[in-house]
Formats: structure tokens, sequence, C-alpha cells
């Protein structure tokens, strides 16, 4: 995984940000992904485990993201739509090895919000990417 090509906006004052980041400033063609979830392409579901799903849906965004000419280094904001934030924090530890795994140590700027309900009754996450492509 090659550094990240976007500056990173941090305050020197501020506490370092854990797997996040507070801000990117980044120039070049932009790549807007619809909310991305845990199931295949062929739209169906491999797992109910919150981990797995977040998982798959990384791996959806790297897939369609490749199709613009970009990779995860690219990635400047995530947003995280889950239905349990218990779940999401019981799961930390999966989901941030999943992260690694398929992202890399690359942080965007990301938010995570928790919701009543998916679209897709199955799904535990839905995540909106927004990339920037030097």
């Amino acid at each position: 995984m090659t550094q990240s090509p976007h500056e990173i906006l941090h305050p020197s004052n501020w506490k370092p940000a854990q797997g996040y980041a507070n801000g990117i400033a980044a120039t070049g063609r932009q790549v807007y992904l619809g909310g991305m979830i845990g199931w295949n392409g062929q739209q169906e579901f491999e797992t109910d485990d919150f981990a797995g799903q977040v998982a798959q849906t990384l791996r959806n965004i790297v897939e369609v993201l490749a199709v613009a000419g970009g990779r995860p280094e690219h990635l400047v904001r995530l947003t995280w739509y889950v239905t349990d934030k218990h779940e999401y924090l019981g799961a930390l530890r999966e989901v941030g090895r999943a992260y690694r795994e398929i992202i890399g140590k690359h942080y965007p700027a990301m938010a995570l919000v928790q919701v009543v309900a998916l679209v897709e009754d199955r799904a535990r996450v839905e995540i909106e990417a927004t990339a920037v492509i030097p």
C-alpha cells in the first residue's frame, strides 16, 4: 500500500485521531460511491455476522472504486450507517482487522451513524464512500 496522496488535516494541538482522519484535502477526479452493503456482487448475503458484512462491504467499495481506476488510498470520506452501535463497538477488533486487511492503514475522514433500519432487512451496515483520484 502506498502513502496517501492526500493531505491529512489535523490541528497540532488536538489529540491524535484513532482509525480516522478529522479532515482530508485532495485534488483530482472525484468519485462518489452509493451506499454499499454486505452482500456479494450477486446481491446475496453470505453471512449475518456484523464483522463479516463489514468485510464484504469494504471489498465492494474497493471493487467499485477500481472501475474508476481508484485504490483504497484514494478514499477521502466514509460514512457508515449501522443498525446497532453496540454491535459495531462489540466487533471493533474484528472490524479493524478486516479494515486493515482490505483498505490498509489509510484512514480517511469518517462518520458513523446508528439508524433504525436499512433498506435490505439482513444488512447490518451500509457505507457511502468518496474518493479523489489524483
